[in-house]
């Protein structure tokens, strides 16, 4: 009898050991699935390894005389960047950027709020056009920017394959030289980049206008606001913090735009047309300097960033957003 009491205190002692162990381990489980920091790991995993770690290598690569065609490297710390201020080729990418960027953001940032509020009025009156305005505009955002150069170009072609200039022959008019002269290769890469960034902006604007109440404008109607006061007194200022996050994302687009230029005008006539992002490339991938190529890619970060941060200062939306 005291040995089977014997088992059976052991057996039971076993059962509450496991009992207790199972609930430390799930009380433990919880308090670890119940922390955000638990959920947010992945990300940040997946932001170390795809994003921070090579923003680390490419700045250590600037620091070097990295090429692709020697196995070797040496640190040359600043020779890279004082290389590349004192290079004339990039004094010209910058002022290409400089311009492109700022034609494409204010154009995006224009036509995206015009047809916005276009397709906002049409749509709270009942109209179906807007649906069809926003079905075309949007192909222009789904559509990746290396075929959207190609498309272009075909359009600017200074022969008669050339869609616009076939038109222009058919009128008896003079071909139009979009990519050969360097003024209009520049203008020709500022309307196509805008036509597709333009998309983008209206449907973050029109996407903004969605929260504005009715009631704002029936209100300012009452008392006597004409559209353009409307627009003015009550749809910007529903809209600054859109316009925030939209200056920033098209600013950040235009600034690395590559693909689209590459394929348009690969920079050409000459270097009328190239920006950073594509001078970067050229002289990672064409000339082999990767360590040049690497402080380039810093330089131009450090643009976006800066330029990000004055608009944290122009805007003062930081009660807003």
């Amino acid at each position: 009898m005291a040995t089977e009491r014997t088992i059976e205190d052991s057996s039971l002692g076993g059962r509450i050991r496991r009992t207790v162990s199972r609930s430390t381990v799930g009380d433990i489980v919880d308090r670890v699935v119940s922390r955000p920091l638990f959920w947010l790991l992945p990300a940040v995993l997946f932001i170390a390894v795809f994003q921070l770690y090579p923003m680390f290598e490419v700045f250590r690569m600037s620091l070097t005389d990295a090429s692709q065609l020697t196995q070797g490297e040496s640190y040359v710390w600043l020779e890279n960047y004082r290389q590349l201020f004192n290079s004339e080729r990039f004094r010209s990418t910058l002022s290409v950027t400089a311009i492109y960027s700022a034609s494409s953001i204010i154009l995006q940032l224009a036509l995206g709020l015009g047809l916005a509020v276009a397709i906002d009025y049409g749509v709270r009156r009942g109209l179906r056009g807007p649906l069809v305005t926003r079905v075309v505009v949007l192909s222009a955002w789904i559509i990746p920017g290396i075929i959207i150069g190609l498309v272009w170009k075909i359009m600017l072609l200074e022969t008669n394959v050339g869609v616009l200039n076939n038109g222009l022959g058919q009128l008896g008019l003079d071909i139009v030289p979009f990519r050969s002269d360097p003024d209009m290769a520049v203008i020709s890469v500022i309307i196509a980049g805008a036509w597709r960034g333009t998309a983008f902006s209206m449907i973050m604007f029109y996407a903004g206008l969605k929260r504005v109440p009715d009631q704002l404008y029936r209100a300012a109607k009452v008392d006597g606001a004409g559209p353009l006061a409307r627009f003015r007194h009550v749809t910007l200022p529903q809209l600054k913090p859109v316009m925030f996050v939209v200056t920033i994302l098209v600013t950040i687009y235009s600034l690395n735009s590559f693909d689209l230029i590459f394929a348009l005008t690969d920079g050409g006539p000459g270097r009328a047309t190239e920006v950073i992002a594509l001078a970067m490339y050229k002289t990672g991938f064409d000339s082999y300097q990767m360590g040049l190529a690497s402080a380039t890619a810093v330089v131009l970060l450090v643009i976006t960033l800066t330029i990000t941060a004055v608009y944290f200062v122009v805007f003062d939306v930081s009660e807003e957003i």
